[in-house]
């Protein structure tokens, strides 16, 4: 993931915090001495989830197992809900012997199952009307199995090559024919900023104003704003050339949010993440009407997958914390 300048980083967040302010004022009929002491703030609360891929590492190397995650976000982590990426059990869509079991681990040790990450199906937004309904028929799958899991939403990828127009015409088609399957189901269809076009706030956007379906929505990630890569094409593994601006990619999502994703990768000595200013990120949340799981994702190098899934969540909870009293 790209880096953001120092100057840029304190610049956005003077930004966002005058923005707010001013916003308030307007709401306010421009009193901003309805902020003052005599005012009771309402407390600014949340619960946390536990995305599956912050334990990738210990996955991919069966330290531990798909059926561990969920006691190991409670025991370990006393994290009461998690969100899975269907990678760690792509093979177990349809077995419920698997999705019994683990329900039966879910239930015991009090854990949420929130959603299902859905990755490595065909293109949703692809120009290929049948790579798009291919792409469509098999999310089915993963819809069914997060009904039984007791899951409110999967999170799908609006990946595809092709023109703007192309993408945006087929993502909206792909999401109004998954809307349809998942609505009598009880099952939000949320699309992650996540590589390709969709990590582009303004069309992401643009895409969840033309679906206009309650039952479509997004989840807003603080690290996947990279929009052109070294090497044309790629999603992730040559370097990022050019990123969209994150504080405004994500206040652009938050409108639709229906899950929100506390990406970090590095934390300085007092606990903050140097390169996401994690105040200004959950002010933007608390200005909309999301109040739902913030999911703790940990994808960082330089600790192990347990310490940055520590310190990510010690900063939520401080950050969460101090804008209970701002």
């Amino acid at each position: 993931m790209s880096i953001i300048k120092e100057s840029q980083h304190l610049s956005r967040r003077q930004f966002i915090n005058t923005s707010l302010l001013s916003g308030a004022a307007i709401m306010s009929g421009g009193a901003l001495s309805s902020l003052s002491a005599a005012a009771t703030p309402k407390k600014f609360h949340f619960e946390l989830s536990l995305a599956q891929w912050s334990l990738h590492k210990a996955l991919f190397a069966n330290e531990i197992s798909a059926l561990d995650f969920p006691v190991v976000a409670r025991k370990t982590y006393d994290i009461g809900a998690v969100e899975y990426v269907n990678q760690f059990f792509y093979e177990k869509a349809k077995d419920k012997a698997f999705l019994t079991e683990l329900k039966k681990r879910c239930e015991d040790n009090g854990v949420v199952s929130s959603l299902i990450m859905v990755d490595k199906e065909p293109e949703l937004a692809s120009p290929d009307a049948k790579e798009r309904a291919a792409g469509v028929e098999g999310h089915k799958k993963w819809i069914d199995a997060a009904k039984f899991l007791g899951c409110t939403a999967i999170r799908i990828n609006l990946h595809g090559s092709g023109t703007l127009e192309q993408w945006t015409k087929g993502s909206v088609e792909s999401l109004r024919n998954l809307s349809a399957i998942g609505k009598p189901l009880g099952i939000k269809v949320l699309v992650e900023n996540h590589g390709g076009f969709s990590s582009n706030g303004k069309y992401l956007s643009e895409v969840m104003r033309l679906a206009n379906d309650s039952n479509i929505g997004t989840m807003p990630d603080f690290g996947n704003f990279c929009i052109r890569r070294e090497v044309a094409g790629d999603l992730w593994k040559s370097p990022c050339v050019e990123q969209y601006d994150i504080y405004q990619g994500v206040a652009e999502l938050m409108p639709y949010a229906r899950a929100f994703s506390a990406k970090s990768f590095n934390f300085d000595e007092q606990g903050n993440e140097p390169n996401i200013d994690f105040l200004a990120m959950f002010k933007l949340m608390r200005a909309s009407t999301y109040r739902g799981y913030v999911g703790i994702e940990y994808e960082g190098e330089k600790m192990s997958e347990d310490a940055g899934i520590r310190a990510t969540k010690k900063l939520i909870e401080k950050v969460r914390e101090q804008l209970s009293v701002l």
